[in-house]
């Protein structure tokens, strides 16, 4: 069923002449002794003339003071009211007194004599009545119900209807009432050309499968609501809320139920396994005030965002005035500043302060805050499981098939097929190389192969090597670290306990003409780091942090590789040059 936010129940009388409708309190009497009377003779205690209380039907007909009864049900001749109200303006028992300020109409004067001649009828806040459907008129020119009812009333006020409006019109105000917006002049034609008998209706199911129709209708609950994109409070900030303005106009165009938009809204984080959307459905409370200021309090502002949410939910579901209640009783809806309080406690328990940080950036929520993806990223999320799946039922059943063991021929089919009968070496040592050092020290070359250093030893050193290269491509390096009975704790670094931090890694090929081409080493893997000084540090940016060997007590041999993000093609007669810094 399609809802409004607003609900205004419509009363039609059916009698034919106004002097036998039966008066409503509600409608006809409160209003009256609500200006005229209730200042002295109402909620307000402090206020309150003679211990006479004309707004509850409980105290209304017990004796005042003056030991007469204010209303005598069917009797205005014995009702004291009457008589005060119809005294001569000088008189010192006029009611209302003219220093007052207050006044009552001879008009409304003969409707009080009237209502308590009908019986006097009290009636409870409208809000906690139970509209009741009425009988529909019957008038066989009637096309509808609501025809029925308006032409009753017509005829009893001596009216009668206009003519139906043409198509152009029904169609301009339905497309404005349903969607906000005019209808196009296709639409229009459309329509106009449109002779069946259900035209009208067609039209109506088309404005309310648009889109735009949650729109319109989400205008009136974002008022009550609140909503804005902005903070509300000192310099007002931007802030995102058009997440939960979405659901709503969602909540519409869906045609949700209306319990279930209330439980949503109200508690749809507390169902349970709540979805996403019924998290985001919960942002109708979240749409009150923000304070960034510097001097706020942060307890005073958290019962001012609890009373805020208190005052909004009255006023939105209970259609009532609940804030006056917030100091004192209320004068006019029947709620109690001990009732706004228990309301309250409902809220006190929200953990949100709706304190920013003095320093909040605009665009900031203050936390609970939930992130939701987009549709087209869920969209595609939900590509990439369904592709994640299917590849592991491919990878399940490959091993049901012994692919591990057939890949690993396959290897070994490759190797010997590109080794012409052997395995071919995966890594080529490095030949006429040079090995020197920025802060000094001297390298010197050993019977396997390897470089050790000696001499000058500072803090902070960078060594480089460089060699000639085979024309092929280069795809990384591979850094072996060898322990040395001639390096400090026999371990594998220079440092007094043995050991060495690598920061940085660069390589570049030097053709034998042209300019050097730089390899972006952006793999790092070692057999073995140093808990807190990982090969991943290395090229990380940070020279405060590095790989580490733990060369207080490492004594093995230590491999590392540098990876370079693609292959890089080496053009004959280029050299290699390496900097370990």
């Amino acid at each position: 069923m399609k809802f409004s936010p607003l609900f205004i129940v419509f009363g039609f009388c059916v009698s034919l002449a106004q002097g036998e409708r039966k008066l409503e309190f509600n409608r006809d009497i409160r209003p009256i002794l609500s200006d005229g009377c209730f200042h002295c003779h109402g909620p307000d205690e402090k206020e309150r003339k003679s211990g006479l209380r004309l707004d509850l039907e409980s105290h209304a007909f017990k004796l005042a003071k003056s030991g007469f009864p204010a209303i005598v049900k069917g009797d205005p001749e014995e009702s004291e009211m009457i008589a005060r109200i119809f005294l001569p303006d000088d008189d010192d028992d006029h009611m209302p007194p003219l220093d007052s300020g207050k006044s009552i109409t001879k008009e409304q004067k003969e409707i009080l004599r009237k209502w308590i001649a009908q019986g006097a009828e009290y009636q409870g806040h409208w809000a906690f009545i139970t509209p009741e459907r009425p009988e529909v008129p019957v008038h066989p020119e009637a096309k509808h119900p609501v025809d029925a009812f308006l032409t009753t009333r017509l005829k009893a006020e001596g009216l009668s209807m206009k003519k139906e409006a043409d198509k152009e019109t029904l169609l301009r105000r339905a497309s404005l009432d349903l969607t906000g917006l005019p209808p196009t002049l296709e639409e229009m034609d459309a329509f106009a050309k449109d002779g069946s008998p259900d035209a009208y209706e067609m039209a109506l199911d088309r404005l309310l499968a648009s889109p735009h129709f949650g729109e319109r209708m989400a205008l009136e609950w974002l008022d009550l609501a609140r909503y804005a994109d902005s903070n509300g409070f000192q310099s007002d900030g931007s802030r995102d809320m058009w997440l939960w303005r979405e659901w709503l106009i969602g909540a519409y165009n869906r045609n949700l139920p209306f319990d279930q938009f209330t439980i949503e809204q109200l508690a749809g984080d507390m169902l349970p396994d709540a979805t996403e959307d019924q998290i985001v459905a919960t942002g109708f409370n979240r749409n009150h005030r923000l304070n960034g200021e510097g001097g706020r309090i942060v307890e005073e502002w958290f019962v001012e965002t609890v009373i805020d949410r208190v005052e909004t939910t009255g006023t939105t579901w209970l259609a009532l005035t609940m804030t006056c209640a917030r100091c004192h009783d209320h004068k006019y809806d029947p709620i109690s500043q001990k009732e706004f309080y228990q309301f309250f406690a409902f809220f006190n328990s929200n953990e949100e302060s709706g304190v920013l940080a003095a320093n909040g950036k605009n665009g900031n929520n203050t936390m609970p805050f939930i992130r939701v993806a987009s549709a087209e990223h869920k969209k595609r999320e939900a590509e990439l499981v369904a592709k994640l799946e299917e590849a592991k039922a491919k990878a399940e059943a490959a091993e049901k098939a012994g692919l591990a063991a057939a890949f690993e021929k396959w290897i070994d089919e490759q190797r010997q097929a590109l080794g012409k009968g052997k395995p071919k070496q995966a890594w080529i040592p490095l030949v006429n190389e040079k090995v020197t050092s920025k802060g000094g020290a001297t390298f010197a070359r050993q019977p396997d192969g390897s470089w050790l250093p000696s001499g000058k030893n500072p803090i902070h050193d960078i060594y480089e090597i460089e060699s000639s290269l085979e024309a092929g491509t280069f795809a990384g390096i591979l850094l072996n670290c060898l322990p040395d009975a001639r390096i400090p704790n026999k371990s594998l670094g220079r440092y007094s306990n043995g050991n060495f931090v690598l920061t940085r890694v660069e390589a570049e090929i030097r053709p034998s003409k042209g300019k050097p081409v730089p390899v972006k080493l952006t793999r790092r893997v070692a057999d073995y780091s140093q808990k807190g000084w990982d090969i991943s540090f290395v090229n990380n940016g940070n020279r405060k942090n590095g790989w580490a060997v733990n060369g207080p007590t490492r004594r093995k041999p230590i491999k590392a590789m540098f990876l370079a993000d693609s292959l890089v093609k080496i053009p004959k007669g280029s050299s290699l040059v390496v900097r370990f810094i």
